[in-house]
């Protein structure tokens, strides 16, 4: 056990602390705001705040992790040794030339997603827009990157110090926003689709059409049973979000009463973890949330345990309060739809804190790192996996959890893009 002495602790540093420590090093820690506890203490120790206490091991703060609510910061990014920094400290005796606490804090919060921001035309906070993205960090888990920076500092200055191993996990994410490409979509949605296939003069997609609706040939996008034979070949864990909303402007699925839609869902159910794939519509609205929320657990009769929201669109904090008041235990949405890399900075799963209340929740946070969109201007295979491998590598590294997310139609046989099943087969494997 670490003792820190921070002179007064606040949940902001019992959040970061707890995160940097725990669960991204496995490291037990207790605090004390008395002088004369720290000074006992025999053991491992540090301490944090404005100015050392004498010769300990000491990391100097700046005022964020003692503040309320969240303002305007002039952020100065720094290159340091292989990564970069921010919130700089200039005491001589800092074992680190930055608050690493802070900056964790600031990224991890999403803390710039409170601020003004302009959003793109589904109502969200760009990759563009990201401190990560401005100053070229994005596709490096610096959270986890720092903190193991600042494990060898306390491995140095104690050298028995017990650390809990972490290894490297893959945890392949499957979003589903249309369970069948043609069967089940009702005379006129088929009719309809069939005479713009005709228009646009793709006579083969009329054909399967065709074809799957008198049933001599599976619907493309059921793409399930792979998916659950691919599971039990290599025993990996992955989760399937179904999408359960209300026919609109940006849901299309089939109707959730569907009974072929139904069979699918439970069929799934038996075998892999499922969650609910939130409606555009239900993200920030509670009720509309709820009704999605009953329709799957009715189906698979269970309690809803995982969420992701249609789009990444994350608007918080009232999602995730949504996502609580409704006893939703973890979400699979922070990340960004068209480009690779970290939202949150990090690569371990982290507690949702919410800076309106200035509280830890329980709401746990997993954080993707790339989607099959965001390589949508690559159609090498080669390049493909040599980017995604890049990313691989950097998690592995910090003994992070990498999360890829795929839908099923891209699994698809008729996905122009072929080569995705042999990627989440090589997923598979890590």
């Amino acid at each position: 056990m670490v003792l820190i002495y921070v002179q007064k602790i606040t949940p902001r540093v019992l959040y970061t602390f707890k995160q940097v420590c725990r669960r991204i090093l496995g490291l037990e820690i207790d605090f004390t705001s008395k002088i004369e506890s720290f000074i006992a203490h025999n053991g491992a120790k540090f301490s944090y705040g404005k100015q050392p206490l004498g010769k300990e091991l000491y990391f100097q703060g700046t005022e964020l992790l003692f503040e309320y609510g969240f303002n305007e910061l002039d952020i100065q990014v720094y290159p340091w040794e292989d990564t970069k920094c921010f919130f700089m400290t200039k005491h001589p005796d800092a074992a680190l030339p930055f608050d690493i606490f802070a900056a964790t804090f600031y990224l991890l919060t999403r803390y710039e997603e409170y601020l003004p921001h302009v959003k793109d035309t589904l109502g969200r906070f760009t990759a563009k827009q990201s401190i990560a993205y401005i100053h070229g960090f994005l596709e490096d888990p610096v959270v986890d990157i720092w903190a193991h920076k600042f494990k060898a500092i306390l491995q140095e200055k104690y050298p028995t110090i017990a650390f809990v191993e972490k290894t490297f996990s893959c945890l392949p994410v499957v979003n589903v926003s249309q369970t069948f490409t043609y069967g089940q979509k009702g005379i006129l949605r088929s009719i309809g689709g069939g005479l713009r296939d005709l228009w646009k003069l793709r006579f083969s997609d009329v054909s399967d059409r065709i074809s799957v609706l008198l049933n001599l040939k599976k619907d493309p996008y059921n793409t399930f049973d792979y998916l659950i034979t691919l599971m039990q070949a290599h025993r990996r864990k992955c989760v399937v979000f179904f999408g359960l909303g209300d026919y609109a402007t940006h849901e299309k699925n089939i109707n959730h009463s569907n009974l072929a839609h139904k069979r699918i869902l439970k069929h799934v159910a038996d075998y892999m973890d499922v969650g609910l794939k939130v409606s555009y519509d239900a993200i920030a609205d509670v009720v509309t949330l709820k009704r999605e929320k009953k329709r799957i657990e009715s189906t698979v009769h269970r309690q809803l345990r995982y969420a992701t929201c249609a789009f990444n669109k994350i608007k918080l904090p009232e999602a995730y309060r949504n996502f609580i008041e409704l006893e939703i235990q973890e979400d699979f949405s922070m990340g960004y739809d068209d480009h690779t890399g970290f939202r949150a900075g990090t690569c371990t799963p982290f507690l949702f804190y919410d800076l309106d209340y200035e509280v830890q929740t329980p709401l746990l946070i997993h954080s993707f790192c790339c989607t099959a969109t965001a390589f949508n201007s690559i159609r090498n295979a080669t390049e493909v996996a040599t980017t995604m491998q890049l990313l691989i590598d950097k998690i592995r590294r910090v003994e992070g959890v990498f999360i890829p997310v795929y839908t099923n139609g891209i699994l698809s046989d008729k996905n122009p893009t072929t080569y995705w099943k042999s990627i989440l087969k090589s997923n598979w494997k890590l």
